[in-house]
């Protein structure tokens, strides 16, 4: 696996080493800002009703995604863009959970049919096994008769270190004093430089307008002391909102606890600080591997390199001018000498 650690001289870097928690907000110039606020969301617990998304919308006056499914499952939004700042994914898999397979091939499977003839999953069991389809003729891996679905809302992540910031030219992307991360679309001028900055693929300018849209975190709601809508909304706590390092603690008690009920597969991602964006805002609690849900296994900021490539750049600028002038010195024309 590639190194994502932060560079020992980034500001990133330098806080690890000298065991400081980043702090973006301060490093923004918010002077006693108060603690970093995040989502931790467990994927465990939510059941894809996409009332996150609607919150979303509703109180952020986001255009509607239509109401086209992909044909591949119950997904009509498909991912995060400009009119899309939360989305709950679909993924269909035939393995029982704990035991989590890459790349499981359902084109043989017709799960609506499955769907229709009920469920076979004891009640003992309903905490723990996902939704088992139990009439004759249905998948059998190994015997058992499991379908599960992984649902999870993704959303901006609010990097530690964002390489959105470091590319706006004109400064409508912002730190908060909450350490998140907010567009403000009325001084956006469309460059589109943000779009393939983010390591995430979640910024995109909206279609007809140009402008870069994103989660903001519902910043205008953390402003007036209160939580964000979609967390708000989650009828199952799967989104939960407060102190990044309080938010941390407990994802952490809540890995431990799916372990020890036989979930081996549960773990986190984006709540290390030491990762390649220097930790998340949003962080997740995931029943299989990243890639799974679409996610990079090692995000690393697109940005992490210019600091070098400045350096390198300039360096051969002045090398390039100083054979110049060695040039024109040898020929006796150095600019603006007459003859």
């Amino acid at each position: 696996m590639t190194d994502t650690s932060p560079a020992p001289g980034s500001l990133v870097g330098r806080n690890l080493l000298a065991g400081v928690e980043p702090d973006p907000a301060g490093d923004a110039g918010h002077a006693d800002a108060p603690q970093r606020m995040g989502f931790f969301t467990d994927t465990s617990v939510c059941i894809g009703c996409k009332a996150c998304e609607v919150a979303c919308k509703e109180w952020n006056a986001i255009p509607e995604d239509g109401l086209e499914l992909t044909g591949m499952s119950y997904d009509n939004s498909q991912g995060l863009g400009a009119s899309t700042w939360r989305h709950v994914a679909f993924i269909e898999q035939n393995k029982p959970l704990g035991h989590a397979q890459t790349a499981v091939d359902h084109s043989d499977v017709d799960v609506f049919a499955l769907a229709a003839q009920g469920s076979g999953t004891p009640p003992a069991e309903a905490a723990i096994t996902p939704t088992t389809p139990a009439p004759e003729g249905a998948p059998s891996p190994d015997g058992r008769t499991e379908l599960r679905w992984l649902m999870s809302s993704d959303v901006c992540k609010h990097c530690t270190h964002a390489a959105c910031l470091d590319v706006c030219p004109t400064g409508s992307l912002f730190r908060t004093e909450f350490g998140t991360v907010v567009v403000q679309e009325d001084i956006c001028n469309g460059c589109g430089y943000c779009v393939p900055a983010c390591p995430y693929g979640v910024i995109e300018q909206r279609p007809g307008d140009g402008r870069a849209w994103k989660c903001t975190l519902c910043y205008d709601r953390l402003g007036a002391g209160q939580e964000p809508a979609c967390a708000k909304a989650c009828p199952t706590d799967s989104i939960q909102f407060g102190p990044l390092e309080e938010l941390r603690e407990r994802a952490a008690g809540r890995v431990a606890q799916l372990h020890a009920a036989g979930v081996t597969d549960a773990r986190l991602y984006g709540e290390d600080p030491r990762d390649g964006v220097g930790g998340d805002g949003a962080f997740f609690l995931l029943l299989d591997e990243p890639e799974v849900y679409g996610l990079p296994p090692d995000p690393v900021v697109t940005t992490r390199d210019l600091p070098s490539m400045w350096r390198h750049a300039g360096a051969a600028a002045a090398t390039l001018l100083g054979g110049l002038a060695a040039v024109f010195a040898a020929s006796g024309r150095l600019p603006g000498r007459r003859r």
